[in-house]
């Protein structure tokens, strides 16, 4: 089921820490590499809440968008404004969900929503997975490199877009 929340204190934060471990425990280790893993991973979900508190959530419009079954987050994203639609960003599966097509039911739940008309998406050219899950939700590759909000370019990701009715 589609949860979707526009304000912080609408998510149960240590069950989306469970859904974004991961890629919390790849970023503690690029930043913070001479901190002890406990430590390390807890500098990293203080930096997650305070980005969504103090950036995501305060922008206009933005929303998390949360895939859940039986009470358990299994899938989350998050969607902001963006050039003339929105940008889908942070995709991120459960490690025990992967290949069972939660991330693809979550972006398919949002596209069904009919509230997101256009919706870009920022994908590494190395993630196969998140690539496949993407074309199978009807995004279109339409740029080799992803130009972020702040206004940077990476040239290891590609500009994906998906449109309703398309």
């Amino acid at each position: 089921m589609l949860q979707m929340a526009s304000k912080l204190n609408q998510i149960n934060f240590a069950a989306m820490m469970a859904v974004y471990e991961e890629g919390n425990r790849e970023n503690a280790e690029e930043f913070w590499p001479d901190m002890a893993e406990g430590p390390r991973m807890l500098r990293a979900e203080q930096e997650f809440y305070s980005y969504l508190q103090d950036v995501f959530f305060r922008t206009p419009k933005a929303v998390c968008c949360i895939w859940q079954e039986h009470g358990t987050y299994l899938s989350a994203l998050r969607l902001e404004p963006y050039k003339d639609g929105w940008l889908l960003e942070a995709l991120e599966t459960a490690p025990h969900c992967r290949r069972q097509g939660k991330a693809e039911a979550l972006i398919r739940a949002v596209q069904e929503t009919g509230l997101f008309e256009k919706i870009y998406s920022h994908v590494g050219k190395r993630n196969t997975a998140s690539l496949a899950v993407h074309e199978k939700c009807g995004f279109h590759r339409i740029a080799e490199t992803a130009a972020y909000i702040d206004g940077s370019v990476n040239n290891r990701a590609c500009t994906m877009c998906w449109e309703m009715g398309r």
